[in-house]
This record gives structure tokens, sequence and C-alpha cells, in this order.
């Protein structure tokens, strides 16, 4: 059964809105998706995208194009602060080599995912500011410029502060983690290869992976602290402060932070997970519905499992939509909740202080000595999660 006929609005030209808009305008639906930037463009910085995120893209026959822009991660390597010493390598290909991992450059992403929007008739609409959301008696968008659309259905991908999800549900107030991150690219004078580096300090870690051909590494610095920092990763940063946060870091860790020249920070808050993704024809996905902390990479891997499941639970639907996007919840709001509550309870594990830090380093040698595959498989209820299987 197709869509035909239906005619959607998506707020967002993200990951998540614009893998929607590309899988509903192949099923017959004429979607058009409002972004508020002047350009779909170069903007953000390193994603991981794991294997549900790579079983939704190969779906979309788009797997060729991502292995392209991407490095294959090949093994997740977690190193001591003082000189990078290796404290376990978890390596994918032995213990996971069905299964693929890629390191992504978030502008080559959209990139991808926009083009094949496009071809496929997506609109997309720039400049376009959403105000407020309305659902009843029909659902509407009210733009900043004044403008109103909607349509048979409204989809909400329009992130961290959706005003989506505020048609939906009661504001709540998002709780600080005590911890800030910064967002950097540097060159890859390092030779470093296509592995996730993390290297682990008190109350603070760096991880770094390449990108695109690997002249290029993406660096993610976490630290704990009192000072809260603004949410979302737009705000720039002094280098020379992510610098002096880390100064206690050697090694290849001191050499990346060296070449820093640009960085963003953001303050890492917790939202709950929304208890309401739909109402009447209008529904939110991705960080709008489920915004996670960035300890499991999943954040892009859970909108492109959304956007799937959306689009073949309105396939099935026969039309009623509002049954429709309750299958939709149904099937995705305890997965999300699950994933969430696994980031928020990640962090901790690479910020241990002595005198906890010497025994939780030498009990993850002996892991990865004796059981690494079992280290490996402890994530598997996540990244073997395919959609498109059902």
């Amino acid at each position: 059964m197709t869509l035909k006929h239906l005619n959607i609005t998506i707020g967002g030209a993200g990951i998540g809105g614009l893998s929607a808009a590309l899988i509903l305008q192949r099923k017959g639906a004429q979607v058009t998706v409002l972004e508020q930037a002047e350009a779909v463009s170069e903007v953000g910085a390193g994603l991981q995208i794991s294997p549900n995120g790579v079983a939704v893209l190969k779906a979309l026959d788009l797997g060729d194009a991502l292995a392209w822009a991407s490095q294959r991660a090949r093994a997740v390597v977690l190193r001591s602060y003082q000189q990078g010493r290796e404290v376990v390598r978890l390596d994918l290909e032995q213990y996971a080599g069905d299964l693929r991992f890629y390191f992504v450059h978030r502008a080559d992403l959209i990139r991808i995912l926009v083009d094949s929007a496009r071809d496929a008739g997506v609109q997309v609409r720039l400049l376009q500011k959403v105000q407020s959301v309305g659902y009843a008696p029909k659902p509407v968008v009210h733009l900043a410029n004044g403008a109103q659309c909607g349509g048979d259905l409204v989809i909400g991908a329009d992130g961290l502060h959706s005003k989506t999800r505020r048609a939906l549900n009661e504001v709540g107030q998002p709780a600080f983690t005590g911890q800030v991150a910064w967002r950097a690219i540097v060159p890859n004078h390092a030779n470093l290869p296509a592995e996730a580096q993390v290297f682990m300090g008190p109350g603070q870690h760096l991880v770094a992976y390449p990108l695109r051909d690997g002249s290029l590494v993406n660096l993610v610095a976490v630290q704990e602290r009192r000072a809260w920092a603004e949410e979302g990763w737009h705000t720039a940063d002094d280098p020379e402060n992510m610098r002096r946060a880390f100064a206690r870091f050697g090694g290849e860790a001191h050499q990346l932070l060296s070449q820093v020249r640009d960085c963003a920070l953001w303050g890492l808050f917790r939202h709950p997970v929304a208890p309401h993704w739909h109402r009447g024809a209008v529904a939110i996905l991705g960080d709008a519905a489920h915004p996670t902390l960035p300890f499991m990479a999943q954040g892009g891997n859970l909108a492109l499992e959304d956007a799937w499941v959306l689009a073949h639970a309105l396939e099935a639907s026969r039309h009623d939509i509002p049954a429709a996007l309750a299958a939709y919840q149904d099937r995705r709001r305890a997965r999300a909740v699950k994933v969430v509550d696994a980031a928020s309870r990640n962090a901790w594990k690479y910020h241990l202080r002595a005198p906890l830090s010497w025994p939780a380093h030498q009990i993850l040698k002996l892991g990865g000595h004796f059981a690494p595959q079992r280290m490996v498989e402890q994530f598997d209820w996540i990244y073997r999660h395919d959609v498109t299987a059902s």
C-alpha cells in the first residue's frame, strides 16, 4: 500500500527529518521539509553510525554512499590519560566482523540524505523557522514570518528545542549533568587509524576518531564541572579553555589538543523521553522525542530507526493516521527509554579517580584478555536491532 495523495510537512532538515522525508516520498506521499537555516550546509562534526543505523541506510540503498563518505571503525581502544597507554582494545573486525560501524562527518551524511530526498521529489524549503505547532482541528505549523502550512500530517524533527514537542507535552526542565563537552576537528597529523580512541582521566575523557579520507580527526572532550554551559553545540569557545581543561593529558591526546584552532562547547543535560509522541495528526521523532547524552553515540541512529518505523506504520494503517502514530510510539518509546538510560549510565566508566581507576583498568585489561567477545557483545541489544527486518 502506498501513501499516495498524503501531504506531509516535516519540521527540520536533520538526519531524522530528511530520512523520514525520503522514505515517505518514496512511498508516494508529497513531502515538504521546513528548515530554518539559509542552507543545508557544511555544519556539525563527527558522528558514529552503528549497525542499527546502517541497516536503515542500506534499506534506502544508501549503504555504499555512506561507506564512501566514511571511515569504517575497526576497533575501540581505551587508553589511560597520562601517556595514552593502551588499557584494552576491543577488536570489532575480529569479534563483530559481520557488523559495520562507521565514522562520518555529519555534513557528509546530511548531503547524502538531502540529495537523495530532493532526487525523490521532496521539497526542502529554507529560512522557514517554526514558531509553534497546532494539532486541532487539523495540524498547522505557524512560521516566524507569519505564514502557515500544514497538510494531512505534521512531523516534528526539530531537535533538542522542538516546538512540536512543546505542542504535545508539558514543558519540563532538563537536569544539568555536571558535565560539559567540547567538539573540534583537527588534521590527522598523528596518523590515527580507523579506531575510536578513548583517553580516560579523572573526571574527564577525550574521544578521537578519523573522518572522511582519514585526513581529519573528530574530537569530543567531556569534563565534569559545576559551571553551567549553554545546551547545544553551536556555541564557540576559546581553544585555550579546552587545552587548559585537559592539560594533564599526554601522548597523542596532547598532540591532538595542541592542533585545535576552533571548538564548540556545550552543556550536557538529561532530558526525559517525551511521554507523548503524537496527538491528532502531529508526531515527533529523533531528538524532539528522546534527546540523549552522547555516551552511546546513538542520537542519529535512533532518528534513523524512528523514521523507518513511522513511515511503515503509516503505510500499514490504511490511512488511519492517529492509529499509525499510536503504533509508531508503541514500537519505539520503550527502546528509546532503554538506550537513553544506557547513555546516561555510561560516562562514569571513563571518569574514575584514584584509587578506583587503577583496579578498574586492571579489570578492563583482564576482560579484554580473557573475554573480549563478551565485552564487544555487551551492547548487541543496541547494535543488532534491525527495524527494517520486521
